[in-house]
């Protein structure tokens, strides 16, 4: 009888040392934890590892009422673009020559040559254009290869889940890949269902909509997973379902090993 080893995903040797692409789209919520995460995520790559992270960041939103809060943001942004500030701040803070993009992905910024791709966006037809774009592999930038990874979070009020996969290189599969988001959660994939992406007028009405620290608590599983696969080399789940109401975190499973699934 074999041991038990438990069942992991080794990062992808095409990553290799040195600086990590990566393309962030959405500074809000989620996204504006994600960033100030990355940058502490930045810090320990280069005191542990060879490796360190070139991020971009992008976003059409400007900082509102709304924001503050519960978003890093305060009274003298408002105004300003949510990417913009917010990568300035890190940039100063850091040392780091990080970049912003006021704008929208796929539209006003490629996927291709990006190494991981982290998607913190409020509607499923944003997910299903990004998930065009890297299917797709924009041609006009046939020299560059699509992301090895697509991590993505999305939360109601007290709820979300954060899961990371592995986009298809090719026409053939790869035994074990992590299925991105769209194949985990086939339902986004669908047109027809409505979506309600109204913006918040004030403070209030979006606590209304989201509990105060939901997005802290996403991003912080989020990068936990980043550091072990980045700094530590592998991890043992492909992400978790988060609820705060309850109190409860449940892991996402990786993929059976062929060997297990026969």
């Amino acid at each position: 009888m074999q041991p038990d080893v438990p069942n992991r995903h080794y990062l992808r040797p095409s990553l290799g040392d040195g600086a990590i692409k990566v393309l962030l789209v959405g500074c809000g919520g989620n996204g504006a934890q994600m960033l100030m995460g990355l940058a502490s995520l930045d810090t320990a790559l280069r005191a542990i590892s060879p490796r360190s992270l070139d991020v971009t960041v992008v976003d059409d939103d400007t900082v509102s009422e709304a924001n503050l809060g519960r978003q890093p943001f305060y009274r003298c942004d408002l105004g300003n673009s949510k990417a913009i500030t917010l990568t300035e701040r890190i940039n100063i803070a850091h040392g780091l020559a990080w970049k912003a993009v006021h704008g929208r992905a796929p539209a006003d910024i490629s996927v291709a040559g990006m190494d991981i791709v982290i998607t913190c966006v409020d509607t499923a037809a944003v997910r299903r254009q990004i998930g065009a774009a890297i299917a797709a592999g924009e041609p006009e930038f046939h020299n560059l290869r699509p992301p090895s990874y697509w991590m993505d979070l999305g939360n109601r009020a007290t709820d979300g889940q954060f899961l990371i996969g592995c986009p298809r290189q090719s026409s053939v599969d790869l035994p074990g890949r992590m299925p991105t988001v769209l194949e985990y959660f086939p339902e986004l994939a669908d047109e027809s269902v409505a979506e309600d992406d109204a913006p918040s007028c004030s403070v209030a009405e979006a606590l209304e909509k989201q509990s105060l620290f939901v997005n802290r608590v996403m991003s912080s599983h989020a990068l936990a997973l980043l550091f072990d696969l980045l700094g530590r080399g592998s991890i043992g789940h492909a992400g978790g379902f988060i609820n705060l109401a309850s109190g409860q975190a449940m892991p996402i499973a990786l993929p059976r090993p062929v060997e297990a699934a026969a």
